[in-house]
């Protein structure tokens, strides 16, 4: 690892937490230069739900790199982006009757959410945005005036403005309805809330801690933006692409926003691609007036359009999900059940779950021994305080189940530590 420590910069963030040097990946298992196999619950940060190395959609790339296809073409119109558009208005647009035009962005998440809180200041002419606490929409400037976590914020170096934080779903507890909290101070004149452009949401908070907005809180906001002509925006780039059972997070409440972020697992292959869905209406970009280099991934077109293709043309895969989540509900509750000495709790939806501790040092340790044991996994939330589970979509049941079991015996040789630590300071006290 020494040439990491002495030519990397030390913003680097991953490698700490797993300090070994990866060579080889296929779907949901890594192996390390020293044969070491690692199951992963990572799965690049949700960027990966089809898992690493799919062999379907790295078919369909070598095929289109063998007849020397297009790689890079700005936004020229080329036959790999033609074929993507034409399929994820097949599968994904037209089954759920759904209109939306589709911008092609700079290739990660932040560069599609820089796109939309642009447009929609220029289609409303109106400056502030509505974020919300424990949000995650980016570090480029512009998303990151969105984002809560102030550990990103305080590395900006200028004041981040013209965003208001609002508290989500549930911040002050079931019992508060935050949604109405907005609309009284969007509507009155002297709240200090100037009238917003937009409100930009996440259905999960990945980042943030799995905080889940419930699907009548989903329809409350939008009936907020329709009642005070604001553009909705659904930042799905974590929790889309199939993370929380359906393509979209957001469907289960029958909402349509107006402007939808994508990116992370969109390529299918962990290529970047970014993309934004806008309504028809709100399209009023002149050319070339928020553009990119690297805006529109040929080889990323390819492989996405493999991974809709074999994976959305029906339901199978989306009720593989639904088991698989109901596998990984139900493990998580026995943890909660069975080690109350953890203080913790289950949070998120589909595959996108998680354990919430009341001591986030306990989610550090019991993640890095569970890393120790051959499972990668992370933390997420304001302290850290969550162990996030995102695991690829196509994982094998038995590699799921043998990921929990390590996770589980982890957390239980933590608890047992705690305990055997607390009773001799107990000793020795007496």
């Amino acid at each position: 690892m020494r040439i990491f420590n002495r030519l990397e910069s030390e913003v680097r963030g991953y490698i700490r937490s797993f300090p070994t040097i990866f060579t080889k990946a296929r779907n949901a298992v890594l192996t390390d230069e020293s044969g070491q196999e690692y199951i992963d619950f990572l799965a690049g940060a949700g960027s990966l739900n089809y898992g690493h190395n799919n062999p379907v959609i790295k078919k369909a790339l070598i095929d289109y790199l063998d007849t020397d296809g297009v790689v890079h073409g700005l936004d020229m119109a080329t036959t790999a982006k033609k074929q993507f558009l034409h399929t994820f208005e097949d599968r994904i647009l037209k089954p759920r009757k759904m209109q939306y035009k589709l911008q092609f962005t700079g290739p990660t998440g932040t560069n599609a959410v820089e796109a939309a809180i642009k447009l929609a200041r220029n289609v409303t002419k109106r400056q502030n945005v509505i974020s919300f606490t424990n949000g995650f929409h980016g570090v480029s400037l512009g998303s990151l005036s969105l984002t809560g976590n102030q550990k990103y914020r305080e590395a900006s170096g200028v004041t981040l403005s013209n965003v208001h934080h609002a508290p989500y779903a549930g911040y002050f507890g079931p019992e508060v309805d935050t949604i109405a909290m907005l609309d009284k101070l969007i509507a009155d004149p002297s709240s200090g809330v100037d009238h917003p452009a937009a409100v930009i949401v996440e259905s999960v908070q990945g980042e943030g801690g799995l905080n889940v907005a419930g699907l009548n809180w989903l329809k409350k906001l939008e009936k907020l933006c329709r009642r005070h002509d604001i553009l909705l925006i659904v930042d799905d780039i974590q929790a889309g692409c199939g993370r929380t059972g359906t393509f979209f997070s957001f469907e289960p409440a029958g909402i349509s926003p107006d402007i939808i972020t994508l990116s992370k697992s969109l390529s299918g292959y962990g290529l970047p691609f970014s993309m934004v869905l806008l309504k028809p209406e709100f399209d009023i970009w002149k050319p070339g007036q928020h553009n990119g280099t690297f805006r529109g991934n040929n080889m990323a077109f390819v492989t996405a359009a493999a991974a809709l293709d074999h994976y959305w043309s029906d339901s199978k895969f989306q009720t593989s999900i639904e088991k698989k989540s109901q596998t990984m509900t139900t493990y998580l509750d026995k943890l909660v059940k069975n080690y109350p000495a953890a203080e913790m709790t289950r949070r998120g939806r589909g595959l996108m779950q998680g354990l919430a501790f009341k001591d986030p040092e306990l989610a550090d340790r019991i993640t890095t021994l569970a890393f120790q044991n051959g499972l990668i996994i992370e933390t997420s939330g304001g302290n850290s305080e969550v162990i996030k589970f995102l695991v690829p979509l196509t994982i094998e049941p038995e590699n799921l189940l043998a990921g929990l079991d390590i996770l589980e015996q982890a957390l239980a040789d933590t608890v047992n530590l705690l305990s055997t630590t607390d009773a001799e300071e107990s000793e020795v006290t007496a």
